[in-house]
């Protein structure tokens, strides 16, 4: 069996590559899957192409920077084409154990119904982040990102990032992190990869939405994973500008206030929970 996986960075430090290099290195490889890594460089120099070889991945430049979703559907479509019955999308702030990958890959060989699966994700001090999500609306975004306050004192952050569920147990989940996606390549043949109209910010969400049309997207906590998360959009301009035109994109794609598709499905997942009386 091969597994894809694709590693997206921009200007990042070597030794940040190196290190989520290094974990995926460290994946165990008797009786276990092929593990098959594509580093996509968007940065303007090739300087990163050195870490590359220093671990045996393939090395892909595309300094034009075609963004995040596109750079990831170059290693998406060789997967496809090379037979990978599984491709991870993973962030370059990302970092994890050995035993991760063959915990998930051993999860979607016994449901076939999984398209996609995320595992529980921790910043660098061991806390919880919270990155199970409902489908967004316009006013959940606005006041995340604006509002923040009062968006907690209203309680709404908790049924956003679905709190109530206790991040304990395997949780259907209709948006994932797109800093760490497994996906079932097959379902990536029938859906198609990210779409390339997102430069970054909420390319995660449309797929995590696409896949779940046709499979389950899946929280999986027996496992984790260290991320960074920086949220260069609360600290840069331009990133801000890139996350309010995703925004406005998703929402033209999706619906703004009239979406009986994101309501039947947050209320799907919602029922999960017994505290559903709550919301």
């Amino acid at each position: 069996m091969l597994i894809s996986c694709s590693v997206v960075c921009y200007q990042n430090a070597p030794e940040q590559i190196a290190r989520v290099l290094n974990s995926l290195a460290s994946c165990p490889h008797s009786d276990s899957p092929e593990l098959w890594v594509t580093l996509v460089d968007n940065s303007p120099d090739d300087g990163l192409a050195a870490v590359a070889r220093n671990f045996g991945v393939a090395y892909i430049h595309l300094p034009e920077n075609p963004g995040f979703g596109a750079g990831h559907n170059v290693a998406i479509q060789s997967a496809i084409e090379r037979g990978a019955a599984y491709h991870l999308v993973l962030n370059p702030d990302t970092y994890f154990n050995s035993d991760v990958i063959p915990a998930l890959t051993e999860f979607m060989q016994e449901h076939t119904d999984v398209g996609m699966i995320m595992p529980d994700i921790r910043y660098p001090d061991g806390s919880r982040q919270h990155l199970c999500k409902l489908l967004p609306t316009p006013l959940d975004l606005l006041m995340r990102r604006f509002a923040p306050g009062l968006y907690k004192s209203f309680g709404w952050i908790d049924r956003y990032e679905l709190r109530m569920s206790g991040y304990e147990k395997i949780m259907d989940v209709p948006a994932l992190s797109g800093c760490f996606m497994f996906i079932r390549t097959s379902v990536l043949g029938e859906v198609g990869g990210f779409d390339e109209r997102f430069f970054m910010y909420l390319e995660d969400v449309d797929l995590s939405r696409r896949i779940g049309r046709v499979a389950r997207t899946v929280y999986f906590p027996l496992v984790s994973i260290t991320h960074e998360y920086v949220k260069g959009s609360y600290k840069n301009r331009k990133l801000l500008f890139h996350h309010i035109r995703s925004a406005v994109l998703y929402f033209n794609k999706w619906g703004w206030f009239l979406d009986k598709e994101r309501s039947a499905v947050n209320q799907a997942a919602l029922e999960q929970f017994q505290s559903i009386h709550a919301w």
